[in-house]
């Protein structure tokens, strides 16, 4: 009997767990977020009217001071409501506290300090799975496997400093371009006989291109097909200073790789099946916190840098719409008509819903499909 409880139950337990890690990842990102618009907004005097957490109805709300705090009831994003965002003080009264009254470069960095502390939580949580490492991976190819086609062409302690154009300072870097490669033929630029513990970019050697490299390539379960990567490369002794380098170029090398993703997007490489809406970036969730904690930590990095660098796109309603908006008015030395930003931002907005809801349709349907 309680074996066939323990079994009925099993589903129900499941998505509890999946809900749980959902929200509680989800909260973490969009939490830090609004509080780096939040940090800057009252450094610099703004007046907040709200933080929520949540978009929609009020679920719970409290007032402190000038401040309400809400929770509303869809977790897919946050906001902090300041006065004068329309360009007017709504407020009312004329104390210089509106976002408006503010100077340029002030209201730039509240509005690019959400973008900001996504980034650095990923620097952190990268910077914490490097640490647990007792060797940080370099670009110099430590092994090659025999049947590689590139065996005659590439050699151990190579170090692969360009794929395609694109320069790979990092091992993450490298694993990146070849694997985003299409066909497996591949423009390589390497400098011969590298030191792995040599780090330093500079004078290390001649760069030799090579053009036209072969990989093999391997098709995967969706379908798609890519490089094989079918070498090893050296990892170096870790250090403190080697953690902090590494770290640092891991998240520069995490936002490249979100940046091109995008390119790959808009180019087409990628249609709405290789997205993950809400509901589909919940199911990886809940798999990467099975696989354990460095699996779920690495997939929380990537997903609070990519949202980060999303939220940085000149889109309207998004930080980097607003921006966009700014420096307009730093250049030209007069804002935007607040009527038309409001009119864009508003239409973006509800576009980004839209977007929003075809993914996460796609997630359900492509669930229910198998």
């Amino acid at each position: 009997m309680i074996l066939t409880i323990t079994t009925a139950l099993a589903p129900v337990i499941s998505f509890l767990t999946t809900a749980i890690s959902t929200i509680l990842v989800f909260g973490i990102i969009i939490t830090l977020h609004e509080l780096g618009h939040f940090f800057f907004a009252k450094l610099f005097g703004v007046r907040v009217n709200e933080f929520s957490f949540g978009m929609g109805p009020k679920l719970v709300s409290k007032q402190k001071g000038e401040t309400t705090y809400s929770i509303r009831a869809f977790p897919i994003g946050g906001f902090v409501a300041m006065d004068g965002e329309d360009g007017t003080d709504e407020g009312g009264v004329s104390d210089g506290r509106a976002f408006c009254d503010k100077k340029p470069y002030q209201r730039f960095l509240i509005l690019f300090a959400g973008a900001a502390m996504n980034i650095i939580l990923g620097f952190g949580l990268l910077l914490f799975l490097t640490a647990r490492n007792d060797l940080i991976g370099t670009n110099v190819v430590a092994n090659i496997e025999p049947t590689a086609p590139f065996m005659d062409i590439i050699d151990i302690n190579d170090r692969i400093v360009k794929i395609n154009g694109h320069t790979t300072n990092s091992y993450s870097d490298v694993v990146f371009q070849l694997t985003r490669d299409a066909d497996g033929i591949i423009d390589i630029h390497l400098i011969k006989e590298s030191d792995p513990h040599n780090t330093n970019l500079f004078n290390q050697g001649e760069v030799v291109k090579l053009e036209d490299v072969p990989f093999t390539m391997r098709a995967m379960e969706n379908g798609q097909s890519v490089v094989a990567l079918d070498m090893t490369f050296f990892g170096v002794e870790n250090s403190f200073l080697g953690t902090m380098k590494y770290s640092v170029q891991w998240t520069i090398s995490v936002v490249k790789q979100v940046w091109f993703s995008l390119v790959d997007i808009i180019s087409g490489r990628y249609g709405l099946n290789d997205l993950a809406g809400p509901v589909g970036t919940a199911v990886i969730i809940e798999q990467a916190t099975t696989m354990g904690l460095d699996s779920l930590v690495m997939l929380v990095a990537f997903i609070t840098i990519n949202v980060g660098v999303f939220n940085l796109l000149p889109i309207p309603a998004l930080d980097g719409g607003r921006l966009l908006f700014l420096l307009i008015e730093i250049i030209f030395r007069k804002p935007v008509p607040p009527k038309f930003e409001m009119i864009v931002n508003s239409v973006g907005m509800i576009l980004l819903l839209g977007f929003v809801a075809v993914v996460t349709f796609n997630d359900i349907l492509r669930m229910v499909m198998g």
